[in-house]
């Protein structure tokens, strides 16, 4: 659903919030991203746990996959039967600030609960100075190798540039496998496109608040994965797989290299435990810059809540360091709760620290209204351009015109 729909939808049933879910009397409601098949089993746990601790306290959950949830949430809001409490993508936030949806936490926050947090994944949830929500994920990205392939193709240390990431992924391709994981449909398909966008100076926005695609490093990116593809580096019909689809293909052992997010460590635990690799750094452009994708999640209150105190203590009890590191490590996220970091599993794996390492290089989404309006006018482009219906320049061209009337609504 766009997000123009969406703000309408919203604006349409405005009238309605006040007639929130019927709730009964101490029940909180809470609307829950699925992150895995471990995040249901987590939240029935808390709630067992919770119920115990909170007599008169009873929690209902609803959980709903990320890609229908925001359209779940604008049908909800609409009718006015949203729950009291919902996990969403923080680059929505700002939306549900304008349409005053979403309920304030200042007056809930004390200072020392502030404290939990590290202030990087904390900020995005601020606006106009008052905090909208809490992260209750937090990840970046990096770059994962299969070692088995690199050592068959002679390859000795993953590369540092993309210049380096095309020889090697020649390489791999000579040996019979896929040189590098590109994604090509559903959710961050823009984002895998910024890996390189930012490598090679580009900003999402310019400094004037326009759009970046039509600059030269945006071209110079797009050429590069377009090359990637025509050359056969990377897996084929690209256009046809999400960031699951590619991240399979990693875990079976077919694809030399490949950009996500720490989860795919968990999985691979789980799921290939025989299988080699290695975690490093995002590759660098001509001039040295890189950046990686810094990325939270946040859980909100809503204003038309009937059970504003016992929903707090529900997301105090959350974030406390038990809870937040058996979510965190079921998951494979990153800590959000500076005593959490602290703890042997952080401090001890090598994986996650490499993905720390990369946080001073991170970006988060735009804190920008219509924000998912220009991430999917950004991914049609790449699709365009990945299928070769369109010429690099031409589609960048055109995809910065549409990300510009959205920028100036």
């Amino acid at each position: 659903m766009s997000l123009a729909k969406w703000t309408v939808g919203l604006l349409a049933g405005m009238s309605m919030l006040a007639l929130a879910a019927p709730a009964d009397a101490g029940e909180v409601r809470v609307t829950v991203a699925e992150y895995s098949a471990k995040t249901g089993p987590y939240f029935e746990e808390v709630k067992k746990e919770f119920e115990a601790a909170n007599p008169g306290i009873t929690i209902k959950y609803e959980v709903v996959p990320w890609d229908v949830l925001l359209q779940k949430l604008t049908t909800d809001i609409t009718a006015g039967t949203n729950a009291d409490l919902s996990i969403i993508g923080t680059r929505w936030l700002i939306d549900f600030v304008q349409q005053d949806v979403a309920e304030p936490l200042d007056s809930y926050i004390k200072p020392e609960f502030k404290d939990r947090f590290i202030d990087t994944f904390l900020q995005p949830s601020i606006m106009n100075g008052h905090t909208y929500g809490l992260p209750i994920a937090a990840s970046a990205r990096a770059m994962y190798y299969n070692k088995e392939l690199f050592e068959k193709a002679g390859i000795v240390k993953p590369p540092a540039t993309w210049t380096e990431l095309q020889e090697d992924a020649r390489k791999i391709k000579a040996v019979g496998a896929f040189g590098y994981g590109l994604q090509g449909k559903e959710i961050e398909t823009d984002v895998y496109y910024y890996y390189a966008m930012w490598s090679f100076g580009t900003e999402i926005l310019n400094k004037d608040g326009t759009s970046g695609l039509s600059t030269p490093g945006a071209l110079e990116a797009a050429k590069l994965y377009k090359s990637m593809i025509d050359e056969g580096l990377t897996e084929p019909g690209v256009t046809s797989n999400n960031r699951e689809d590619v991240q399979n293909l990693f875990k079976q052992g077919k694809v030399g290299m490949m950009i996500t997010a720490p989860f795919l460590s968990n999985q691979i635990k789980e799921e290939a435990p025989s299988l080699k690799y290695g975690v490093a750094a995002i590759p660098a452009g001509p001039t040295g810059a890189r950046g990686t994708y810094g990325v939270t999640d946040s859980i909100i209150m809503f204003k038309n809540s009937k059970n504003k105190d016992e929903a707090w203590k529900l997301l105090d009890f959350l974030f406390t360091k038990e809870q937040r590191a058996k979510f965190t490590q079921g998951e494979g996220f990153l800590p959000v709760n500076k005593e959490e970091a602290k703890m042997d599993y952080y401090v001890n794996n090598a994986d996650l620290a490499a993905f720390t390492a990369l946080l001073p290089d991170a970006r988060f989404a735009p804190v920008i209204p219509g924000w998912e309006e220009i991430a999917q006018i950004t991914s049609d482009a790449m699709q365009k351009i990945y299928l070769g219906s369109a010429e690099p320049e031409a589609a960048l061209k055109e995809a910065a015109d549409k990300a510009n009337g959205v920028l100036k609504k």
